[in-house]
Formats: C-alpha cells, structure tokens, sequence
C-alpha cells in the first residue's frame, strides 16, 4: 500500500523524486521469456515486442494488463499570454475547459474513441501566473499547490495514465523552461504553438529569450525553473507523472508540453522517466531537440501538435495491442510448433 503523496514544500517533492521505486525485475524477466517463446519470428512485431516488458515491470506483475487506462487533462493559464505569444486570447482557456466539461473536444472524441476514461482538472484558471519577463511566474505555494493536483489525479488502478494539458501561452512557458534547463537559443526551442507566425513568431522568441535571461544567471536547480518560468498545468503534469511512478502506474507522456514537464523530473534524477514512454514525435520543432535530449523514441509519428493528451491516448491503443499479442498468442510449446533452428 502506497502512502498518501502529500507535499507542503518543494522539498517535500524533492524527496518523493529521491524515494522513487524502480522496476519490478522478476515481472519484467517472466515479460521476456514468453515474448522470446511466442510462435512468431524474434523481432517481427518490432517496437510492439518492447511493451509487454515494459508494463510488467512498472505494473509490477506479469501477465501486464491494460484494462483500466486513464487520462486527463489540466487546464491553467499563463500571465505571459497578455504580451502575445499565443493566436488565441486567454479567456479561450476557460471555454476549452468548458467544452472538455461538455465532451466536445478532441480529447474527448480520442477519449471515447479509444475507450480511455478520463478526468478534467482546472487550476486556478482565472488566476493566471505571473508574466515570467518581469518576475517568477509562482510563488512556491503556487507551484507545490499544482503539483499536488498532479499527485492526486492518478488512479491507484490505472493499467496506463495519459496526462495532457490546455493553457493559452503554454507553448512559451515550455520553451522558456528547455532553454533554461538545456541551453541554446530560444529560437531552438519556441515554435508556432497555436499558430503564430512571421513577427508574431519572433516576440515569442523574444518573449522567450527575456525571461530565460532574467531566471538563470544564479543556476536555479530544475524546480526552482519551473517555479520561475512554467505553469500550474505543467506543474501538475509533473505530479502526476511523479505519483504515477510511486503507484506503479506506466505514463504515456503526451507531446512537447508533457515532454518539458517530464524534462524537469529527469533534470532532477537519471531514471526519473523510465516508468514513461513518449506517445508521439510532436510536430512543435522544440520536440525533436528534447527526443534527442532525452533519449526518448516516440510510439507514433503523425504531425500532431494539439495536445490535450490526444496523442497518449491515442498511443494507448498500441499499447492494449501489445498486450494482447503477448497475452493471447500461444508459445510454440501451447500451440506444438516447430521452432525456428538457426540458419548456418
């Protein structure tokens, strides 16, 4: 039994990020001796091969099951929206997290199209953080507050969780925070978000490029970057990411916002996102920079960029796939088939 994932301080998170379990190694092992005996060709199923051994180590049993997946998706706003950074005004936050309410959304169509339950979380929508090009976007109490809205969204029986998000400005809060963790030019990291071009584009950068320059000249460690220059629903995306690695509960991580509050968990401990898998290559150009970053292999590859945990839901269905492949097909031992001999 998992104690409750209570937080009153950002050293109190850094402590759960320190105690954080590992695999299970005996599920894992048992994964990859039936894998390696299924009646098929070692390797045919490619990446699809990888995922049974991979829910059954951070499910911790074997046979890995995927019959309760869950999503949701966490709604803030951002202060540096008002210098615009974003093609929508902030108020559009509020009526998405309306329209999710009302399950008129693409999360909710991939939700239902996929069969993946799902919850909405609004943090503090008409509280918006504050404008990170003149001072910290939180407080510390702002910031522990939304990552416990994270820790406390996760299902104890979740088979897979699928965090997203909605926040006008978002894109920019991500950015900002990859430059500061990772280096280069805010041009590196900035892309068109929710559609902004040509001079638009460039006072995001410049937007961008303010408050990595007035946020990092003392080395702040990663939560303290996140304090300074991230949002509620990023902060949230990182508790939830954390409190699924405490409950045993694998993450499919959504596209570039999900990636960058799941860079802050890695800039903090090595192993931090192994119990995670990237859903999908977002078509946000600071997304491969982070993949190389990271090390991460992302499931699919369409060019989406909407966020909302659309892709990890999306993603979700592969993974019900890889299940049933391990668990339905029969070893050639079950099924009396001759196996392959190696060829000299």
């Amino acid at each position: 039994m998992v104690k409750a994932l209570i937080v009153s301080s950002l050293d109190d998170v850094r402590a759960l990020v320190a105690a954080m379990p590992g695999p299970d190694e005996a599920a894992a092992d048992a994964a990859r001796t039936r894998e390696a005996n299924l009646t098929k060709p070692p390797g045919s199923l490619g990446r699809i091969e990888e995922f049974a051994e991979w829910l059954s180590a951070w499910q911790g049993h074997h046979p890995p099951e995927m019959k309760h997946p869950h999503a949701a998706v966490f709604c803030a706003n951002h202060g540096v929206a008002r210098l615009g950074v974003s093609a929508f005004p902030m108020e559009v936050t509020a009526q998405m997290h309306a329209n999710y309410l009302a399950g008129g959304a693409g999360f909710n169509a991939m939700c239902k199209a996929m069969d993946v339950p799902y919850d909405v979380h609004a943090i503090e929508i008409d509280t918006p953080t504050a404008d990170f090009t003149e001072g910290p976007a939180m407080t510390e109490p702002e910031l522990v507050a939304a990552i416990g809205v994270g820790l406390r969204a996760v299902p104890a029986d979740a088979s897979v969780f699928c965090p997203g998000e909605m926040g006008i400005g978002n894109t920019a809060s991500a950015a900002a925070l990859l430059c500061a963790l990772y280096g280069g030019d805010a041009a590196e990291w900035t892309g068109a978000g929710s559609g902004v071009v040509g001079a638009d584009l460039a006072r995001k950068v410049e937007v961008v490029r303010q408050g990595v320059a007035l946020h990092t000249a003392d080395a702040p460690d990663p939560l303290e970057i996140l304090r300074r220059l991230g949002g509620r629903e990023l902060a949230a995306m990182l508790g939830a990411i954390l409190a699924a690695r405490h409950l045993r509960v694998p993450v499919l991580i959504d596209g570039f916002l999900c990636s960058a509050a799941g860079a802050i968990l890695a800039a903090m401990r090595a192993d931090a996102l192994d119990h995670c898998r990237f859903s999908h290559a977002s078509a946000e150009p600071g997304h491969a920079r982070l993949m190389a970053k990271l090390g991460g292999k992302p499931i699919l590859h369409l060019d989406m960029r909407l966020g909302e945990a659309t892709g990890a839901v999306l993603a979700s269905g592969i993974l019900r796939t890889a299940v049933a492949v391990h668990t339905e097909l029969l070893t050639f031992e079950e099924a009396r088939v001759t196996r392959n001999h190696p060829v000299s």
